[in-house]
């Protein structure tokens, strides 16, 4: 598994280039802005994008869905509790709210357990409500993808339409803190004082844990 991480749009978001280096199939996390820049890239290393993942539905993290998939035809993946919130009239007005494009709706949708295959990369689907509905993680070979669930140093907020506090400690304490403690937490923003961590790091020095 090849991982790029690269600092996006205005909201320092973490976009991941995760790859396949033996067949370059590859897809990309939360696409949120600077899109010829993600585009570029994937074109420098070669590489062949199949799928588009969201972590979850806000435009921050999906603002750039329709344009990466208008140039390379990549499939767009979403939970489909986030798929079917934020691809209502409601949706689409908060994102106009924010000042972002709407995404085009979900070409597949995924639930808990689900598996996402690029070459010989699987990306395991981890439902994580709390901060949205259908906020997912994505977990492969000792890497997990956290989205808005787990930040270096923090969590995702809880304050905004659909979101639960019980849900996301629940899912945080219940799913991600029982994880290997090694394994590496690339998160959704760039909020913390490292741009990645691990669960054992978090465990010991997030204080909202």
């Amino acid at each position: 598994m090849d991982i790029e991480q690269m600092k996006v749009g205005f909201m320092d978001v973490f976009c991941y280039l995760v790859a396949c280096m033996r067949t370059k199939e590859t897809l990309v996390i939360d696409p949120a802005g600077d899109e010829d820049r993600i585009i570029e890239r994937i074109t420098q290393k070669d590489l062949d994008l199949k799928y588009i993942v969201n972590t979850h539905g806000h435009p921050d993290h999906t603002c750039g869905n329709a344009r990466v998939k208008a140039l390379t035809g990549a499939k767009i993946i979403i939970h489909e509790l986030d798929d079917q919130m934020f691809n209502s009239a409601q949706g689409h007005e908060m994102a106009r709210q924010w000042g972002f494009i709407p995404s085009p709706p979900a070409d597949i949708t995924v639930k808990h357990g689900d598996q996402i295959v690029v070459g010989d990369v699987a990306l395991k689907v981890i439902h994580t409500p709390g901060h949205s509905p259908g906020g997912i993680c994505l977990l492969g070979d000792g890497n997990i993808f956290t989205g808005d669930t787990l930040f270096v140093g923090g969590i995702g907020r809880t304050d905004l339409p659909g979101a639960s506090t019980a849900q996301f400690m629940k899912a945080i304490k219940e799913i991600l803190l029982t994880l290997p403690g090694e394994t590496i937490v690339w998160p959704g923003h760039d909020y913390g004082a490292r741009p990645s961590s691990t669960i054992e790091v978090e465990k010991m020095t997030n204080p909202w844990l």
